[in-house]
């Protein structure tokens, strides 16, 4: 029997894709929990026309990581923060201060989600911060921790 996977299934596809299936896979497990539907000729075309819609969306969205990636490589950031004797930090320096920072500053908008912290920063200096954009596309940034006032 052939379906149209409506989600993605471990060993047999991902959404949108047409499968052979066995029929009583089908009726039995794919159909009754939502997985596929019976693949008709509309069923089959609108999986086509949505996987398309899909690429074409994964492509602007690379293509703007790319941008992203390459205005973000190499600059610098600065954030300024409270600290104490011996320039430690009253707290620590987060990933959404970095996000903040690099949108004010740069102009680009970055989830602090992606910003990669190997462990916090507690003190005043420079550290290099990871910035996943996506799949395979990172920049490093330079994050400058002064005193404030």
């Amino acid at each position: 029997m052939k379906v149209v996977l409506l989600r993605d299934v471990p060993h047999l596809g991902r959404s949108g894709e047409v499968k052979e299936v066995a029929d009583g896979y089908a009726r039995n497990y794919l159909i009754p929990k939502g997985l596929a539907v019976p693949a008709t000729e509309g069923r089959i075309r609108h999986a086509a026309e949505t996987r398309q819609a899909l690429e074409q969306r994964r492509v602007r969205q690379l293509t703007s990581a790319r941008e992203a990636a390459a205005r973000l490589q190499g600059a610098t950031v600065t954030i300024r923060a409270r600290a104490g004797q011996g320039d430690r930090l009253y707290g620590s320096v987060t990933s959404q201060q970095i996000a903040e920072a690099i949108a004010q500053q740069l102009g680009v908008e970055i989830d602090r989600r992606r910003i990669e912290l190997d462990q916090p920063i507690r003190t005043l200096g420079t550290y290099p911060v990871m910035v996943r954009l996506g799949p395979e596309i990172t920049a490093q940034v330079q994050v400058v921790v002064e005193r404030e006032g």
